[in-house]
């Protein structure tokens, strides 16, 4: 039954993508009176209309219900996320994990700008895996930290970044970079108001090292793991996992319903060159 609607909109689909293809072969279209006579007329201009913002014609396949939420993102949502992006802090960090000295040097400066480095190219979703490296230097009491960090927040304008990097013992510890230090860069992802933190045998003081916690519990302790309500996680509702589930089937019919239309029409125009 949960299938029913979702199977349904791809026949139909598939129905007007064959009608439209069969129609545009002949050269031909069906065309009530009214518009027969339409067309005798002189045509008043000869630009073909055609909008190039939406070649697919993708809004027309959008219900009520998707533009209405299309357009709460667009005026809603999105200037929430930017604005909750601008005011990216480093206290939820210094706060539980650093040092006095930390705290009464970085934080009171307001005009500072933080960032937070914990994914990295090839470890997004598994941060256990990370590459970045901070090697300890008995001699200079000081940390070689080398690897990289990808779609980090405000890194290109940021002053300070935490960086989290796995040491000798594999445990995973968090440090206090400041861009005046050799060998770090944050370059820009275009289109994007995040970057990269590339990190080439970076020398970090022992005193930047945050020094009360380590593990993959310091950086999962400043992000929300899940949203709560009700004493529970949302996505343990059973109504948000049907709506999980029904989002998936839907993204597969439409990716299943775009490849066998266009391999329709591939096959058409090799038939047609022969």
């Amino acid at each position: 039954m949960a299938l029913r609607g979702p199977v349904t909109r791809l026949l139909l689909n598939s129905q007007k993508c064959a009608a439209i293809t069969a129609s545009r072969a002949q050269g031909t279209a069906a065309v009530s009176s009214k518009d027969a006579e339409e067309i005798k007329q002189p045509a008043k201009s000869s630009k073909v209309l055609f909008d190039w913002r939406d070649t697919l014609d993708l809004e027309g396949q959008l219900t009520e219900e998707e533009i209405m939420i299309r357009d709460y993102c667009q005026e809603k949502l999105m200037p929430r996320i930017l604005m909750a992006n601008r005011h990216e802090r480093l206290n939820t960090v210094l706060f539980p994990y650093g040092t006095e000295a930390q705290k009464e040097k970085y934080l009171p400066r307001l005009e500072i700008l933080g960032c937070f480095g914990l994914t990295e190219p090839n470890h997004g979703s598994d941060p256990g895996s990370m590459a970045t490296k901070a090697k300890y230097n008995p001699s200079s009491s000081t940390f070689t930290i080398s690897g990289a960090k990808t779609w980090i927040t405000n890194s290109p304008v940021a002053d300070i970044a935490v960086v989290w990097a796995k040491c000798e013992d594999g445990r995973v510890r968090g440090f206090i970079l400041e861009r005046r230090m050799k060998g770090f860069y944050t370059p820009k992802i275009e289109g994007k108001f995040s970057g990269m933190i590339v990190m080439d045998e970076v020398e970090v003081p022992q005193g930047n090292l945050l020094p009360n916690v380590s593990g993959l519990a310091g950086p999962f302790g400043c992000l929300n793991n899940a949203r709560i309500q009700f004493g529970v996680p949302l996505a343990r509702n059973q109504l948000m996992q049907k709506k999980m589930a029904d989002m998936l089937t839907e993204i597969t019919l439409g990716l299943q319903s775009h490849v066998w239309h266009w391999d329709d029409l591939l096959m058409r125009r090799k038939q047609h060159q022969r």
